[in-house]
């Protein structure tokens, strides 16, 4: 019966929705994924394909998140992520939220929509309404949930949105936190603000977030007087996979090994330089 029901067609899922009325369905149906999911509280491929986020299978996210997101498991976290999924479609999304509340059993999982999807809140599940660019939200969802451990957009992947909510959170997320970036095609596609033509268009996230791996090396800069700005001061890692980025929080204060201000120090070594030179 259990697997019945998860495998079941929209048509069928409808009839029962019909039958039980939404409530009670929705109830039955996370009873069921819970106790399917038992064996594989660790395993996130398992767990995306039982509550069928498409983190894994149409897409090969869930093993780089195991990776970095492990260390988390069994902490009282705040995860944040923005897309509830389903679209404008009722009743339809909370895919991935589902599974990110039974990896993080102790976690407090929130998330952000265009569309009104308050349906899929539960214990544990907080939903809001608004866009993922609205400074005065994003602000409000911090204050009233606490500052998050995770941020993960997997919002409307339109390029000039993810760096502006990028800008926007950030500072908001917890030292020693990750913010993650899924689905960064969309840099590479024009209805979405990308571009396949020029690869250094300063207006894609990708070469946004390419660009600030420079942060973790301003203690090399070269410029007089120069002011770090907050992301070369907090931004500690930056690691990139297909179509998937995640930047880390810390403090990125390590120095640099020689003096940058005196001109000795960053000069080549002509002597030892002639001496290798075929």
């Amino acid at each position: 019966m259990m697997n019945a029901i998860v495998c079941m067609n929209r048509e069928t899922k409808n009839k029962w929705k019909r039958s039980l009325g939404l409530h009670n369905y929705i109830v039955l149906k996370r009873i069921v994924l819970f106790m399917l999911s038992l064996p594989f509280g660790y395993n996130l491929n398992k767990l995306a394909a039982i509550y069928k986020s498409d983190k894994n299978g149409k897409h090969a996210y869930t093993q780089h998140y195991h990776t970095h997101f492990r260390k988390f498991k069994f902490k009282r976290i705040n995860l944040f992520e923005i897309g509830v999924g389903g679209y404008h479609q009722l009743n339809e999304g909370g895919n991935s939220l589902r599974m990110w509340k039974r990896y993080f059993p102790f976690g407090q999982i929130v998330s952000l929509d265009i569309y009104d999807k308050s349906f899929v809140e539960e214990r544990r599940i907080k939903i809001y309404q608004g866009s993922q660019t609205d400074e005065a939200l994003l602000n409000r969802i911090v204050e009233e949930r606490g500052v998050f451990d995770i941020i993960i957009d997997d919002g409307s992947h339109i390029n000039e949105h993810i760096i502006q909510s990028f800008k926007i959170l950030f500072p908001l997320l917890k030292t020693g936190g990750i913010y993650v970036i899924e689905d960064t095609e969309t840099s590479y596609w024009p209805d979405y603000g990308g571009d396949s033509s020029d690869l250094s268009n300063t207006a894609t996230a990708m070469n946004f977030f390419k660009n600030l791996t420079d942060c973790l090396n301003y203690q090399e800069f070269l410029k007089e007087n120069y002011t770090p700005s907050y992301f070369d001061k907090y931004i500690s890692s930056i690691q990139f996979y297909h179509n998937l980025i995640f930047i880390f929080k810390g403090l990125n204060n390590e120095m640099s090994s020689v003096d940058v201000n005196c001109p000795e120090s960053v000069m080549l070594d002509k002597i030892h330089y002639d001496q290798i030179e075929p």
